[in-house]
């Protein structure tokens, strides 16, 4: 519905707000990120729920497998690296995984698809102009989930941390690390510039894991905008190769983000 480039790209990068831009408030909630994030998270919880009732030892079945290899693959590495015990970090890992690979696969579908199934659906049965819809497909596009789900690992930190070190324990940690002294004195002094980079150490994590994800899946879905800009036939020349390879790139954040959570709740363990 777009009359030019300009528009096409504007339209495909806005979010579908619950509250329409004149009557914003302090808040709003974006309803695509929202929605397909749920939905694909049910998705998610259902199909292993199912391998997991139907799992059979003589005769497992190809998704039986499929999914035994991606529980392999990531109880593997939550035993490499996080060596305390804890039942939570292994399904939690699987969990990160699998939800950011499905938030990130959404990027594969056609630029327009859902975003023209949202605004046929607005206008039948809504009576709302096509050009008024929007729809965004990819949820890890979006800075609002990624820093959402960083700030939940965030908060896993903290908690592992308290629970392996005490309250007290890690409010010591706070002011004696990353520079210790046995002396008082220096003790003192020291505080607070241990506190302020154990801060910044902190501020760091969620927003490296947000920001990384994010980065790289806005940068992916606007190259699939821009490619559909292109006429019919360059679309495939070039968005073929580039959608061969956006299947390495979605693998691998979802990846990194699931890797570099199960560092940081190892080294919030671990005594400094």
């Amino acid at each position: 519905m777009a009359s030019n480039a300009i528009e096409y790209i504007n339209h495909h990068l806005t979010f579908w707000n619950s509250n329409p831009a004149p009557s914003r408030g302090f808040w709003s909630l974006h309803v695509d990120t929202f929605s397909v994030s749920l939905v694909l998270a049910f998705i998610f919880a259902g199909v292993f729920a199912m391998v997991a009732r139907r799992a059979s030892l003589e005769n497992p079945g190809k998704l039986q497998l499929f999914v035994e290899s991606i529980i392999e693959l990531v109880d593997t590495q939550v035993k490499e690296i996080f060596h305390a015990k804890s039942k939570v970090v292994a399904p939690l890992a699987l969990t990160i995984f699998c939800w950011i690979f499905l938030m990130n696969a959404m990027d594969m579908l056609p630029v327009d698809l859902l975003p023209n199934i949202a605004q046929w659906v607005g206008h039948t049965f809504f009576g709302l102009e096509p050009h008024h819809v929007y729809f965004r497909s990819v949820p890890s596009a979006d800075v609002n989930a990624t820093f959402a789900m960083s700030l939940s690992v965030f908060f896993c930190i903290i908690g592992f941390s308290i629970k392996a070190k005490g309250l007290g324990g890690w409010g010591k940690e706070l002011l004696t690390a990353p520079f210790h002294t046995h002396n008082p004195i220096g003790a003192i002094i020291l505080a607070p510039l241990n506190f302020v980079f154990q801060l910044v150490e902190l501020a760091a994590k969620p927003i490296s894991l947000s920001l990384r994800l994010f980065g790289n899946l806005y940068a992916g879905e606007l190259i699939f905008i821009l490619i559909a800009l292109l006429p019919w036939g360059a679309q495939w020349v070039l968005g073929a190769p580039w959608a061969i390879f956006h299947i390495l790139i979605i693998t691998l954040q979802a990846f990194v983000f699931m890797m570099l959570t199960i560092v940081y709740l190892s080294l919030a363990v671990e005594a400094h």
